[in-house]
C-alpha cells in the first residue's frame, strides 16, 4: 500500500486513532497509538520507544539487559502493507512495525527483523516458505472462582457448532473483513474450546496475520460480547490444551514447485524435506524455548494430548512433534506440508517461524537423514521401535529448553547476540517468578495475555 492511499482511507473512513503494533521478546502485542491528526509525519518518522521495553517479560518486570536499559530510544516503524482497519472498534486502524534504530537501519532487538534475515537467506537460494498458524482458543466468563469455560458442546460436533456459532460467526466476518482467508472455524476438544484455521501466505505475512487473527479473537470476545479468550497454552488445569500449530511448506520460486513434494511418491516427502525435518529434530530441544516458549507451555506437552511431548516425526502422527500432513488427492503438489505440533499461543510468531527456518535448512545444508518415521505415538513403541525412530524425551522444563537455546550455536546465530541475551535473561526471569508463585498462578496470570 502507497503512503498517499492510506492517508485516503483514513480520511474517508474517518479514523481517530491508529495503532503501531510490534510483538515482543515475550509474545505479547504491543506498540503505541498515533492519532489520525499525526499519522502522515509519523508514518515516515515512526513512534519513539525506549529500548528498556523490550527487556520487560511476561510478567510486566523490567529485567536488566546490557544495551536495553532505560537510555536510548528506536523508532516503531509500521509497515504500511499491514495497514487494516479493526472491525470490532470504533475508528481505529492498526499496523505491524518494526523497530528500527533512529537512523532507520535495522535494531538487533526487533523480533521481526529476525524473520527478515531468516527469509532473506531463503530468497538468496531461490526458496519462499509458505505457511500459517492454526490456532485453537477458549471462550470464558469471568466468576468469583476465576474464568470458567463458556458452553459446550461434544468435540467437532453441530451441537457445539450450535452454541458457539453467535460468536464464531462474528469472529469470522470480523476475520474476513480484515482481509484474512478463513478456511474452518469448529468447536474443539475441550469445554469452551474452538479453532479458526486461515488461509497460508508467505512466511511474513503469516506471523503478521497470527498477530492480527489474536487480537481480532480477543477484541471480539472481549468488546462484542464481554467475554474472555484465551489462546494460552493451558489455560484450564483439567483442560486440553491449546496449540498454534505452525503447518509450512518451501518452495522454489522460479519453479513455483513445493520443495517437499515427492513426484515418485506423492505420498511421502522429498529428500529435501526429509533433510528439513532432519534439521527441525536435531535443533528442536532449544527450539521450543521459541515455539513453546512460556513456563504454561510445558504444562501442555504431555503424553496422549496431540501437542507432541517427544523429539519425533510421522506421517499424518499427531503425537509426533513434526507431523507430515497428508495431501489432498489431486492436490498433492500443492498441498503437502510439514506441521509442527510443538508450537502455541504464546509464541512469538516472527521468533517461531524464523527458528523453523534456521533449523530446517542446517538440515539441508548438511544432507541429514531423519531417523524412522514413528507409524504410532511414540510412548506406545517398543524400546526397539523408540530406537529406530530416534524418539528422545523433550527438555523437561521451560528453563532446560532455554539452556538447550543457549548452547544452540545455529540459532543463537541466527537470533543475533543482542535477542539472544535478552530473550534468555527476561525467559529466565519468567521462570522465577512463575516457579515461586506455582503454576496455578502463572496460568490465571496469563490467561487471557495471548
Amino acid at each position: 500500500m502507497k503512503k498517499k492511499e492510506l492517508l485516503s482511507i483514513s480520511q474517508e473512513q474517518n479514523l481517530r486513532l491508529i495503532r503501531f503494533l510490534y510483538c515482543d521478546l515475550a509474545g505479547v502485542i504491543r506498540g503505541k497509538t498515533v492519532h489520525a491528526s499525526q499519522l502522515e509525519s509519523k508514518l515516515n518518522e515512526g513512534v519513539g520507544l525506549t529500548r528498556a521495553q523490550n527487556a520487560v517479560n511476561l510478567f510486566e518486570e523490567l529485567v536488566y539487559v546490557d544495551g536495553m536499559e532505560p537510555v536510548g530510544e528506536v523508532r516503531i516503524v509500521p509497515d504500511l502493507n499491514t495497514f487494516k482497519v479493526l472491525p470490532w472498534l470504533d475508528r481505529t486502524a492498526a499496523m505491524h512495525s518494526d523497530l528500527l534504530n533512529q537512523d532507520g537501519t535495522n535494531w538487533d532487538g526487533c523480533t521481526r527483523s529476525v524473520l527478515k534475515r531468516a527469509l532473506a537467506t531463503l530468497e538468496a537460494q531461490g526458496i519462499e516458505m509458505m505457511s500459517a498458524f492454526e490456532s485453537e482458543f477458549y471462550l470464558a466468563e469471568e466468576s468469583p472462582d476465576g474464568p470458567v469455560p463458556w458452553r459446550n458442546g461434544p468435540c467437532y460436533s453441530s451441537s457445539g457448532m450450535d452454541r458457539a456459532s453467535e460468536v464464531t460467526d462474528l469472529m469470522v466476518d470480523n476475520l474476513t473483513a480484515q482481509g484474512i482467508i478463513v478456511e474452518q472455524a469448529i468447536n474443539e476438544y475441550g469445554p469452551g474450546q474452538l479453532e479458526i484455521a486461515i488461509k497460508y501466505g508467505p512466511a511474513l505475512e503469516s506471523a503478521d496475520q497470527h498477530l492480527q487473527f489474536r487480537d481480532t479473537i480477543r477484541g471480539t470476545a472481549e468488546v462484542q460480547f464481554g467475554l474472555l479468550a484465551s489462546l494460552a497454552p493451558k489455560p484450564f488445569k483439567d483442560g486440553i490444551g491449546s496449540g498454534a500449530h505452525l503447518h509450512f511448506s518451501l518452495w522454489d520460486k522460479e519453479k513455483k514447485l513445493n520443495l517437499l513434494f515427492n513426484e515418485d511418491e506423492p505420498t511421502k516427502i522429498s529428500e529435501f524435506g526429509e533433510s528439513f525435518v532432519a534439521g527441525v529434530l536435531e535443533h528442536l530441544p532449544g527450539l521450543l524455548a521459541l515455539t513453546c516458549p512460556s513456563f504454561v507451555s510445558h504444562l501442555r506437552l504431555q503424553p496422549h494430548a496431540w501437542a507432541g511431548n517427544t523429539i519425533s516425526w510421522g506421517y499424518d502422527n499427531r503425537e509426533c512433534a513434526v507431523r507430515v500432513a497428508s495431501p489432498f488427492k489431486g492436490r498433492e503438489m500443492q498441498s503437502i506440508n510439514l506441521e509442527l505440533k510443538a508450537c502455541d499461543g504464546s509464541a512469538n510468531p516472527y521468533l517461531a517461524l524464523a527458528g523453523v527456518i534456521l533449523a530446517g535448512m542446517d538440515g539441508v545444508k548438511r544432507g541429514l537423514k531423519p531417523p524412522k518415521p514413528a507409524h504410532r505415538d511414540p510412548v506406545l513403541l517398543s524400546q526397539e521401535e523408540q530406537e529406530a525412530c530416534g524418539i528422545r524425551p523433550f527438555p523437561n522444563s521451560q528453563l532446560a529448553a532455554l539452556t538447550a537455546l543457549e548452547n544452540d550455536a545455529v540459532l543463537t546465530a541466527g537470533l543475533g547476540e543482542l535477542m539472544t541475551r535478552a530473550y534468555l535473561a527476561t525467559r529466565r526471569a519468567e521462570n522465577a517468578k512463575a516457579t515461586a508463585n506455582g503454576d496455578e498462578w502463572a496460568r490465571l496470570e496469563t490467561f487471557s495475555t495471548f
